[in-house]
């Protein structure tokens, strides 16, 4: 399948995930608001989730992917590619059951610490953030096993069931705060609403789990649960996913280090910071992922049959595609961001003056944008080389930049939230400034000057862009507050103005032509 092809339908599927993840979270920001309950609502979701992006999906898939379709066979016998995946599955059982038993036991003391202050001055608000956590954390196990069917259904080129399962997550939580809504406003509404989400996020990831298998069956592989034993394909994922574990570790850290000073900031602030991330996942998780998921797969198999030239041409798309597609939106968002907040998320218990503080964190965010798509876009040609320790140095290294950068502007410029943003943004730019130098001087990969010279021009179209919508805004910036017409009409502008604006400017720059997107859909073997 082309490349463009591939994107399109995992980019589909996750566009649709992100809408319901969009809808979930203006309802989180109208039910909960920027409140202590909505921060320890926050909390609860994000520590599962740190340990999943730790463990399963980044870590393991970069180390389980190759070493899979080294076991498929191009006759079609997949009975040494299936005893691989069930001694995988064998041995992460049990370490999961420990681990989560373990957490369980000591998540008093993790909330305790993570929490801020204001969110125990009322009475009950500890004991629930500590149920909310313990409820969720079964998500871990659950969406540990996903990954694992995910890995194996990207690997046999059935994409679509993997991008679409996390739509059941969405739609798990709509439903629990669709009940919420029914409960009226207070603090005893927004816990039993809180408590009712933490169930619908590890029951959603029951129901993922049980989805992907039936499509895995579906396409004609079928896992059975085997005794657990370290064979020799066991002991060579670990030796790959460990480096790759630390690697995920890295950024997971960062999360865990934006949380401690998240902790020294007033209530609200994991609830903007995450209600920015929302748009910002917009275009990271259709875009970013979406390349990086379709390409590791094609990657490992030109580098298996030493064919560079098309391994090199297939890195050199995904990065023309991915700017083309993520830097005119880095620039729009940077520009209208707290629009877009205003717009769908002010309203009962989430203030304007929360929205203008989301908004500011969008612009933050955004800046780092293209890079943090990039990351998705070069890292598979370290993976697909069975290297995962590169990508552990270079992530180090700017989480040394970030942390660094979260203290001077928390506490010295004292910017709060929003310089976690920034920090961020110049974090994931240099590791990719890292990255790319690397891959240059080991001559893995060296970015020809045409596609520099189509990267400067998508720069340049989207720049225009940009000055247009910073001139409209400052006409119409007033319209988002008012009424449902004039903030319809002001959106409609907004998306009038921009596309109009880049599209020209792309086609005047000969960024968008014929050539360019045939040679996107250019078939991949």
């Amino acid at each position: 399948m082309s490349l463009l092809k591939n994107v399109g339908t995992i980019g589909g599927l996750t566009a649709v995930s992100r809408v319901f993840g969009f809808l979930r979270d203006i309802l989180i920001a109208r039910v909960l608001g920027a409140t202590a309950m909505g921060d320890a609502w926050q909390l609860a979701f994000m520590l599962p989730n740190i340990f999943r992006r730790l463990f399963a999906e980044g870590a393991f898939a970069s180390a389980f992917v190759p070493l899979f379709n080294r076991r498929m066979k191009e006759d079609g016998d997949v009975s040494e590619a299936r005893a691989f995946a069930e001694n995988v599955l064998a041995v992460l059982l049990p370490i999961l059951i420990i681990f989560g038993a373990i957490a369980l036991m000591v998540m008093p003391w993790v909330v305790e610490y993570f929490v801020t202050d204001g969110l125990t001055e009322q009475a009950g608000n500890l004991e629930i953030a500590i149920l909310l956590a313990r409820i969720t954390f079964p998500y871990l196990l659950f969406m540990s096993v996903a990954t694992l069917i995910a890995a194996i259904l990207n690997s046999l080129s059935r994409f679509a069931a993997a991008a679409a399962a996390p739509i059941l997550l969405n739609i798990c939580l709509i439903v629990a705060l669709g009940y919420g809504l029914t409960l009226g406003e207070g603090i005893a509404a927004r816990r039993e609403t809180a408590q009712w989400m933490a169930v619908a996020v590890s029951l959603s990831g029951l129901l993922q789990v049980l989805w992907l298998g039936f499509f895995m069956r579906r396409a004609g592989f079928q896992l059975s649960l085997v005794a657990p034993q370290l064979t020799s394909g066991v002991k060579e994922l670990f030796v790959l996913a460990v480096p790759a574990i630390f690697g995920a570790g890295v950024y997971q850290i960062s999360r865990v280090v934006d949380l401690f000073f998240l902790s020294n900031l007033p209530v609200g602030s994991y609830t903007h910071l995450q209600m920015a991330d929302r748009w910002n996942q917009l275009p990271l998780g259709i875009i970013g992922i979406a390349l990086g998921t379709a390409i590791l797969p094609a990657l490992s198999r030109f580098l298996g049959r030493e064919q560079d030239e098309e391994a090199a041409r297939l890195q050199s798309n995904a990065i023309e595609l991915s700017m083309l597609l993520t830097v005119p939106c880095a620039v729009a968002l940077f520009f209208t961001g707290t629009a877009f907040v205003q717009v769908f998320m002010a309203g009962q218990a989430f203030t304007q003056e929360d929205a203008g503080v989301t908004g500011m964190v969008v612009s933050g965010l955004v800046l780092g944008l293209p890079a943090y798509v990039l990351v998705k876009v070069l890292t598979p040609n370290f993976f697909a080389r069975k290297d995962t320790r590169t990508p552990v140095i270079t992530a180090a290294l700017s989480l040394l930049v970030t942390a660094a950068l979260n203290y001077y502007f928390v506490f010295v410029l004292q910017i709060g939230v929003v310089g976690l943003a920034i920090a961020g943004a110049v974090g994931a730019w240099i590791n990719i400034m890292l990255l790319g130098s690397i891959l240059h001087v080991r001559g893995f990969y060296r970015m020809p000057s045409r596609i520099m010279g189509r990267v400067f021009r998508i720069i340049l179209a989207a720049a225009v862009m940009g000055a247009a919508l910073w001139w409209l805004m400052q006409h119409i910036g007033g319209w988002f507050v008012g009424s449902y017409g004039q903030q319809a009409l002001g959106l409609s502008a907004i998306l009038a103005v921009g596309i109009a604006t880049y599209a020209f400017a792309a086609i005047i720059l000969g960024v968008l032509d014929k050539a360019t997107m045939q040679r996107l859909m250019r078939r991949q073997s």
